[in-house]
């Protein structure tokens, strides 16, 4: 494959819509990792369990749009269930989380029977396909039916429901367990319930994301989720770090997650069109998440030197 710029623009909008689709996940992660203030690891597990439930329920006839919602519901289950081991239990949130996705694999590879299973969207009429996208781009589909025009319209759903719930006392409640958990204690907020409840809703999205992938991929497998909560954080840290002086508003916070998740997809594209070692992938991801991570502690280090140099010239 030559190594030209077309060729690495023709490449750009596959990486864009798995850039969207995992951006539905990484809303996810972001709602655990922000919003509830916890580590969740369950998600590596739940998004491979949204992809073996969609397509098991496909395989044996049933709605597409039903088996989605399933898929979600199984999704928020294993949130419950890492809920029920962190707030019942008294397992500290990144062990429950560990538990959980221990617990998954198995699960996921009893829904499926085997560890993989396909759908031929030859025989299925998916919501999304890697070959709806190449059959758009030649012509041959209407752009409405391209991936990146209905993941898009799934997300702005997403983000809307999102930003009207954490509006609602309930959601404020969750809000507020996550920003500072003895005062919201003291107003007399169940955060026992409303940390279930807010692990529940990251994993079901989570779920969503992977059924969606598995149809854009045209497969399920049991560690489809391996490393999903490196890209989750991934996706949420970019997003932070290169829109947080802007996007203030909490569906604009939401959508920066989404944006950090299709750059990334869209850097991870741009290695393998420079022919680098795509085993060295996960490396290069969790040095970026590094990175990013480091970059609000060195602003802090940055403004207090540019304070203490100030202070020393005016002394």
């Amino acid at each position: 494959m030559p190594l030209s710029i077309p060729n690495l623009l023709d490449q750009l909008p596959g990486a864009a819509a798995q850039g969207l689709i995992w951006g539905l996940m990484a809303i996810g992660v972001y709602i655990s990792y922000r919003v509830l203030d916890m580590a969740d690891l369950t998600v590596d597990g739940s998004f491979a369990t949204g992809g073996a439930v969609f397509v098991v329920l496909l395989t044996r006839d049933t709605n597409i749009w039903l088996a989605l919602l399933l898929a979600v519901l199984a999704g928020m289950l294993a949130g419950l269930a890492t809920g029920i081991f962190h707030v019942l239990f008294g397992i500290s949130a990144i062990l429950a989380g560990i538990l959980t996705q221990l617990a998954l694999w198995a699960v996921n590879l009893l829904v499926m029977g085997k560890p993989n299973l396909s759908i031929n969207v030859n025989n299925y009429r998916l919501i999304v396909s890697l070959r709806y996208l190449q059959e758009v781009k030649s012509g041959d589909r209407p752009f409405y039916q391209s991936p990146l025009f209905t993941v898009s319209l799934f997300i702005l759903a997403v983000i809307g429901l999102l930003y009207w719930f954490f509006g609602t006392e309930f959601g404020t409640g969750i809000r507020a367990t996550g920003s500072n958990l003895a005062m919201a204690k003291a107003q007399g907020i169940n955060t026992g319930l409303t940390k279930i409840f807010g692990l529940m809703l990251s994993n079901g999205l989570v779920a969503l994301s992977g059924a969606l992938l598995t149809q854009y991929q045209g497969f399920a497998d049991i560690n489809m989720g391996r490393g999903a909560i490196i890209i989750g954080l991934a996706a949420v840290i970019i997003g932070e770090a290169i829109f947080s002086r802007i996007f203030r508003n909490f569906a604009l916070r939401l959508t920066a997650s989404v944006i950090g998740a299709i750059i990334y997809f869209a850097v991870i594209q741009t290695v393998l069109w420079m022919r680098l070692d795509p085993n060295y992938l996960k490396l290069l991801t969790a040095l970026v998440v590094a990175v990013f991570l480091a970059v609000p502690h060195w602003k802090g280090q940055l403004s207090k030197l540019t304070r203490r140099t100030r202070g020393n010239g005016h002394a």
